[in-house]
């Protein structure tokens, strides 16, 4: 049985290999979902001698990049192998939420011999079993999944259906929701020989509280489909107004 930590920096990875983690995925920013870590944070969790994961997710709300954002994966990706992952995960959709194949296949060219894992952006397409079968075709190692539920437990019944499809030619990695109080069940469910989960708690620094008038958060949430990009529109508006004032 394996037992794979999310983790969301470096300390994070030390600590979940010394506390008897057998694998973990390294990412930033997990509240939004996990997003790709540094390259000072890839180097720095490579003291444990336990697989290390990368995540690449360029940005939150979703799994279909731009062209730039699709260059910043690939560029990412080499770094993180280079800087000692191994392996990384990702998700490539296309807006209609099935597996965009030639952006992951331009992915998968370069990881290489090193195991690659498709990321719970399986759990919003349309069809699973399609999914699956672009997924084995491309030859994927693994894909991270909740059974397309809130939770994997909510999901174990599609977990099992998703490894007994699966045959044995890409691993189902149940994730999402996993404790300690759920994991027996979860593998009893579903048949699977492994688990992720992120095991948080919460870590305190009260250094920016000392003034209420400012936040450093961006308030509530977005929608899901929504994610902050730059404004045109109001970078030329800033700099007519800065231009007229010389």
């Amino acid at each position: 049985m394996i037992l794979e930590v999310c983790c969301g920096c470096a300390g994070d990875v030390w600590t979940a290999a010394q506390a008897g983690a057998d694998r973990v995925e390294l990412n930033a920013a997990l509240f939004l979902g996990g997003l790709t870590p540094s390259i000072g944070a890839m180097e720095l969790a490579r003291r444990v001698d336990i697989p290390i994961m990368a995540m690449v997710r360029p940005r939150e709300g979703g799994f279909c990049y731009t062209e730039a954002e699709f260059a910043t994966m690939l560029a990412d990706t080499r770094a993180l192998l280079a800087a000692g992952a191994d392996g990384i995960v990702f998700g490539c959709l296309h807006p209609d939420g099935t597996v965009d194949r030639e952006r992951c296949a331009a992915m998968l060219e370069i990881i290489g011999a090193k195991e690659s894992v498709f990321s719970r952006a399986i759990d919003v397409t349309p069809d699973w079993r399609a999914a699956l079968d672009g997924l084995m075709d491309l030859g994927f190692t693994r894909v991270l999944t909740s059974g397309q539920a809130a939770t994997a437990p909510a999901g174990a019944a599609t977990l099992r259906a998703m490894r007994e499809y699966a045959a044995g030619r890409i691993q189902i990695l149940p994730g999402c929701g996993v404790n300690p109080g759920n994991a027996a069940a979860l593998l009893a469910e579903t048949g699977c020989d492994q688990l992720h989960g992120s095991f948080k708690t919460w870590g305190l620094d009260i250094s920016a509280t000392h003034n209420p008038a400012v936040s450093f958060s961006g308030g509530t949430c977005p929608p899901e489909e929504q994610y902050p990009v730059t404004d045109p529109t109001a970078i030329r508006a800033a700099a007519e107004v800065l231009n007229n004032r010389i």
